[in-house]
């Protein structure tokens, strides 16, 4: 018995020498995996995922026999938050910029990681006042629909724009109101609801500039200096060491359903057609698709530029850099 328990206290002695990976490693990974995503095409990856059973399949190469992965569908940053802190959620999904506020706010707590970006693609402010032709061009009539004032990911990228054009961030926040982005567009189409702007995403600002009453204010990619990430899965720090395998299946399969999606735009169209129940047209789907403006990728991209302003105006204390934010698996990627 003494020699069992000698050898046992060794063996725990190498295991924290080596660090806590190797005790997350010795344990057993888990054995369900719950995702929470949002709406949208920017979500595509993870249909593909869902659809073709990519993570279970990834998994099982690892060695994490019979995953079961649970979706769930939650809508906004602080539904996802409160679900993950709670531990009803193991991997929750939203704009980059929420999330580095996240990530900031549960140092020391919870604590988070970032598991993987989504893809890079354009968030377009749009318009159906005709006067306005930039950001300076907007009064106290107008009224620009967010998804979310302030916080959350079209906010900071106007106020970085604001900033730039005025020397003043919240220049415009007093004109922002909160409108999810199928209601806005009702809105700006049909010139209801005093809604005179809205700043959004794929696949609402493609379907309201088919009109040719609507046009564009700015392209969030010409306000970050080029392509970014715009939405990321992110976890609990404990869960991403706990699981390491598991964490690396989920990425490899993102990177797979990515390739899919890039090798096969006009299956990938249909797929999400049908997986969200969507009334668009197929062929409108495929053409963003294959907007090289988009990007599905794993890989971060100018996500210091977004830790960099919010640092700066005090919505962060911390000022990590790209690796402090995401999880080990994804730094030796050409991220930024």
């Amino acid at each position: 018995m003494r020699v069992r328990a000698l050898l046992a206290a060794a063996t725990f002695s190498l295991a924290w020498v080596a660090g806590p990976s190797a005790l997350s490693s010795a344990r057993a990974e888990t054995g369900e995996l719950r995702i929470a995503q949002q709406f949208g095409i920017a979500y595509l990856p993870l249909i593909v995922a869902k659809e073709q059973k990519l993570i279970e399949k990834h998994a099982a190469t690892a060695g994490v026999k019979d995953l079961k992965v649970e979706w769930l569908r939650l809508s906004g940053a602080a539904a996802m938050n409160d679900s993950l802190i709670s531990g009803g959620l193991d991997f929750a999904t939203a704009g980059v910029a929420p999330a580095i506020l996240t990530w900031d706010k549960t140092r020391g707590k919870t604590d988070i990681l970032l598991i993987a970006a989504l893809g890079s693609m354009p968030n377009v402010l749009t318009t159906n006042n005709p006067n306005v032709k930039t950001i300076k061009d907007f009064t106290d009539t107008d009224r620009i629909a967010l998804p979310s004032v302030k916080v959350g990911f079209q906010p900071i990228v106007l106020q970085i724009a604001a900033e730039k054009a005025f020397g003043q961030y919240d220049k415009l926040d007093h004109l922002t109101v909160s409108l999810p982005h199928p209601d806005a567009t009702a809105s700006i189409l049909s010139k209801t609801g005093g809604i005179t702007a809205h700043f959004t995403s794929p696949p609402f600002f493609e379907q309201q500039l088919q009109n040719d009453k609507v046009h564009a204010v700015l392209n969030s990619y010409d306000v970050l200096g080029g392509p970014h990430t715009f939405n990321v899965v992110y976890g609990t720090k404990k869960f991403a060491l706990d699981n390491p395998k598991t964490v690396d299946a989920f990425v490899a399969a993102l990177d797979e359903a990515n390739e899919w999606i890039k090798a096969n735009p006009k299956d990938a169209a249909a797929l999400y057609i049908a997986a969200e129940k969507s009334k668009l047209d197929p062929g409108f789907i495929e053409a963003i698709i294959r907007d090289p403006q988009i990007r599905f990728t794993t890989v971060p991209e100018r996500v210091e530029v977004f830790v960099d302003f919010e640092h700066r105006i005090g919505l962060i204390k911390q000022k990590p850099s790209w690796k402090d934010l995401f999880q080990p698996g994804l730094h030796a990627r050409n991220g930024s």
